[in-house]
């Protein structure tokens, strides 16, 4: 399987100069309005599609839930998540120090509080990885492009 060649185009250019120039974080449709005055033809479709190129590339980091889907978990009890980032299942981490890693959020969030004027009403914690099976489906094509 051919790796597919990857350029900086203009549009991503442009695109990756306005977030960059901006403060803030935008959202798709933010960028695309801001975009637009400078590629007057471009279309919001171009702007999502050149997002994730940038965020594959390296160049720029997706923000918030990573799948418009929602998920939803009967285990209210304190834990955390390892979501994986080529499939998008999730499982539960079997994960001891809730409190600790607790305790130091709080700290955190007082800073954070203090810092930015924020009021902090929640966090949230996921990691992320590739599962298992991803990995092993990955694993097999190597050997495969590899001829072993």
């Amino acid at each position: 399987m051919l790796q597919k060649k990857w350029r900086m185009t203009n549009q991503r250019r442009v695109i990756l100069e306005e977030l960059r120039n901006s403060k803030e974080h935008l959202s798709a449709d933010e960028l695309y309005m801001r975009v637009k005055k400078k590629l007057p033809n471009v279309s919001i479709s171009t702007i999502y599609r050149n997002l994730e190129e940038l965020a594959e590339q390296g160049l720029i980091r997706k923000l918030g839930p990573q799948s418009i889907q929602k998920r939803f978990d009967a285990n209210i009890q304190p834990h955390f998540h390892i979501r994986c980032v080529k499939c998008g299942r999730i499982d539960d981490v079997p994960f001891s120090m809730v409190s600790e890693v607790s305790q130091a959020i709080r700290k955190t969030t007082a800073m954070v509080e203090k810092i930015t004027g924020y009021d902090v009403l929640g966090y949230h914690l996921e990691f992320l990885g590739i599962c298992p099976e991803c990995r092993k489906k990955e694993e097999k094509k190597e050997r495969e492009r590899n001829g072993r």
